[in-house]
């Protein structure tokens, strides 16, 4: 599971990273600051999925602090790309955010078995 939230995060980050670097070469559709905000909040994205498949302390709370920070920037892009706020793509990517959430967090810890373990080997 945790191998799935890791993967569903780099590509949600990467995602955004794309999206936010067209807009900011090429389109006029955001503000450039919202493009940066984009990019940056999806490269904390990406840098937090590295850390939540290494079970890195921390890693998790990186995870949610750029979920939500896509999560904003979406509410802020919305209205300027559609022309109004609408709730079904914003549920979805609160939907899908809880879920990479809640998949890294049931399968935290899950690679620390016994076959895991480094203590055993002699050098």
């Amino acid at each position: 599971m945790l191998s799935i939230s890791a993967l569903g995060m780099a590509s949600y980050g990467l995602y955004s990273i794309v999206v936010g670097t067209a807009d900011l070469l090429g389109g006029v559709t955001l503000e450039w600051w919202a493009n940066i905000w984009l990019v940056l909040a999806g490269t904390t994205l990406l840098l937090a999925a590295v850390f939540v498949r290494g079970s890195t302390p921390g890693g998790l709370a990186l995870a949610i602090s750029a979920l939500l920070g896509l999560q904003s920037i979406s509410l802020h892009n919305d209205p300027h790309v559609y022309g109004q706020l609408l709730l079904l793509p914003q549920v979805a990517r609160a939907l899908f955010g809880a879920a990479l959430i809640l998949l890294a967090y049931l399968g935290w810890g899950s690679d620390t078995g016994p076959e895991h373990d480094q203590s055993n080997i002699r050098g």
